[in-house]
C-alpha cells in the first residue's frame, strides 16, 4: 500500500506538468496559427469530372452545396478552374457547372479550395488596368490601378476624383478584390487593389507575420498618398474580412484621414476578440485557451514565442469599442451565415453608430462569398449607398 501511495504521489505532479506543457503547447501553437501567413487550406474533395457534360462533383459543405458562380483551386493540370449552378445535390455530394473547360485526359487530384475570388487575374475582367509600385515603410508594394472610363465623364468630375482603394484579406491576394471593380468602375471611379506586407506579393517584414491590421495599415496609409499624388482628392476604402480590420484602422490613423469620405467592408473583421474566440469554438478549443492564445499575443515577452513580431493591440483593433472615433459614413455587408467571422462585431459597430453605419441583411452566404450569392443584391447595396453618400 505505501508503494501504491509513493507511486500515486510521483504520478500525480508528472501528469499535471505533462498537462501544463500541453496546454502551454496548445496556447502558443493556437497563436501561431492567427498570425502566420499560410497556404491555401484543401478544403474541399473533388469526387467525379464528366469531361463531355463539363461537369464536377464535389463533397458537399456549406460551401460547396451555396448557389452562384465560385472558383476552385485544384492541384494537377488547372490550377483554377471556375464553377457555376449546382445542378444536383444529395447528403453526400453536389454536382455543379463547369465555367472552366477540363479537356479528356486532364489531371486533376482529389484535394481541391473553394474560393469566392472568381477572377484570377485582372485581365479576366477586360477593362483597362496597369500595375504600379507603391513605396510603403515596407517596401515597393504592387497594386492595379483600373483607371475611371473614358466615358464616365469628365476626368476632374466629382468620380473621377473619388479612388476606390481595395484592400485583400488574410490568406488570400489581390485577385479576391476584382469582383468589385466593376461596380465602381460603372460609377466612373478609379479603382486602386493594393497588396501589403507579407500577403506574398508584398514585401515581407523581419519576422513575416500578421500583425492583424496593426501594422499593415500604413501600406494602405501609403497607398492613399499614392493615390492623392495621382489626382484623387476623395478616397473611399474598401476592405474584405481581414482588409477590413486594416481600412478601419486606416481610418482612424491615416495621416491622409481627412481625405477619406467613406468605408465598404465586406465580412469585415471588427473586432479580433469575437472572430478568435469563435474560430477557436469550431476548432473544439475551450476556455481559457482562446482567452490564453490572445493574451500570449498581446503581452511583449510572449508575443515572439507565438509567431508575432510584436505584442498584437487587441484593445486598439477592437473598432466597437473605438466606435466613438469613426467619423465616415460605412457600408457594411456581411452575411449571419458567414461561418468563419461572425456578424456579431459588425451589427455591434452599426448598433453603436447608426449615424455612420448602413448595414442591409444577408443571410445563407458565407464569408466573403456574397457577390457570388447574389450578386444583383450585393450591387445594389453598394450603388444605392454610393448614391446616397459618396456621390451627391
Amino acid at each position: 500500500m505505501k508503494s501504491l501511495r509513493h507511486a500515486v504521489a510521483v504520478a500525480v505532479p508528472a501528469l499535471v506538468a505533462i498537462a501544463a506543457a500541453g496546454a502551454v503547447a496548445t496556447v502558443f501553437a493556437t497563436a501561431r496559427r492567427v498570425v502566420t501567413p499560410s497556404a491555401r487550406s484543401m478544403d474541399t474533395e473533388i469526387l467525379a469530372v464528366d469531361t463531355g457534360a463539363q461537369t464536377i462533383e464535389l463533397r458537399r459543405t456549406p460551401d460547396t452545396e451555396l448557389p452562384g458562380r465560385y472558383g476552385l483551386f485544384t492541384t494537377g493540370t488547372y490550377g483554377y478552374v471556375k464553377l457555376g449552378a449546382v445542378l444536383s445535390a444529395d447528403q453526400r455530394k453536389v454536382r455543379r457547372k463547369l465555367l472552366t473547360q477540363i479537356d479528356i485526359g486532364a489531371k486533376v487530384d482529389r484535394g481541391a479550395a473553394f474560393s469566392g475570388w472568381y477572377y484570377s487575374t485582372p485581365a479576366e475582367l477586360h477593362l483597362p488596368y496597369e500595375t504600379v509600385l507603391i513605396g510603403s515603410p515596407a517596401g515597393p508594394c504592387p497594386a492595379w490601378l483600373f483607371p475611371a472610363a473614358p466615358d464616365a465623364g469628365a476626368s476632374d468630375s466629382p468620380a473621377a476624383k473619388t479612388w476606390v482603394i481595395q484592400v485583400h484579406g488574410r490568406g488570400t491576394t489581390r485577385a479576391e478584390c476584382l469582383r468589385a471593380v466593376p461596380v465602381f468602375h460603372s460609377l466612373g471611379m478609379p479603382t486602386l487593389v493594393v497588396s501589403y506586407r507579407n500577403d506574398g506579393e508584398a514585401p515581407r517584414s523581419r519576422g513575416g507575420s500578421y500583425a492583424l491590421g496593426a501594422s499593415e495599415w500604413l501600406d494602405v496609409d501609403a497607398a492613399i498618398g499614392h493615390a492623392l499624388r495621382h489626382g484623387a482628392e476623395r478616397i473611399v476604402l474598401m476592405g474584405w474580412s481581414m482588409g477590413g480590420a486594416i481600412v478601419l484602422q486606416a481610418s482612424v490613423n491615416s495621416a491622409h484621414r481627412d481625405a477619406i469620405v467613406g468605408m465598404v467592408l465586406d465580412s469585415p473583421v471588427v473586432d479580433w476578440r469575437t472572430v478568435l474566440r469563435f474560430q477557436a469554438r469550431e476548432a473544439g478549443l475551450r476556455e481559457p485557451l482562446p482567452a490564453l492564445a490572445m493574451e500570449a499575443l498581446s503581452t511583449p515577452w510572449s508575443a515572439r514565442l507565438g509567431g508575432a513580431e510584436q505584442a498584437i493591440p487587441f484593445d486598439s483593433l477592437d473598432m466597437v469599442a473605438r466606435a466613438s472615433e469613426l467619423s465616415v459614413t460605412i457600408l457594411i455587408l456581411h452575411s449571419d451565415d458567414d461561418g468563419f467571422v461572425p456578424s456579431d462585431a459588425s451589427h455591434a459597430l452599426a448598433a453603436e453608430r447608426p449615424d455612420l453605419v448602413t448595414m442591409p441583411t444577408f443571410t445563407v452566404a458565407r464569408h466573403t462569398k456574397l457577390w457570388n450569392y447574389d450578386q444583383t443584391s450585393w450591387t445594389t447595396a453598394i450603388t444605392d449607398w454610393m448614391s446616397e453618400h459618396i456621390s451627391r
